[in-house]
């Protein structure tokens, strides 16, 4: 991956506490799982930065290699790497994210 795309990349982890790469946006995701993960953001009322890897393949090929992480869609938490799809399902569905945003200081709708 070039020094350019690595340096976006990281430019948008650094300046989003709440930071998702996914296919399309999340007015109109472009996979199933990538509407997933936006859903759940959309429930909790969370704000987040979504950057759309289908508009550069240099992006989308490079946030793979960054993370050491095959699939998309990627979720950071204030410059932390919290997984993919099924990760954040599980956490939503646990309380976990929810725990999470607390910690991280990130403001959400609570479910309870």
């Amino acid at each position: 991956m070039d020094e350019k795309i690595k340096a976006e990349i990281q430019n948008y982890i650094d300046n989003n506490d709440v930071c998702l790469f996914m296919k399309g946006t999340p007015d109109a995701p472009q996979c199933g799982f990538s509407m997933a993960v936006s859903n759940i953001f959309k429930i909790l009322e969370v704000k987040f930065k979504s950057i759309n890897v289908l508009e550069n393949q240099s992006i989308r090929d490079g946030i793979k290699i960054f993370s050491d992480w095959p699939t998309i869609p990627q979720l950071y938490i204030k410059r932390e790497f919290i997984g993919g799809c099924d990760i954040v399902k599980e956490m939503y569905e646990s309380g976990e994210l929810a725990k999470l945003f607390e910690t991280k200081g990130i403001n959400f709708k609570n479910k309870s």
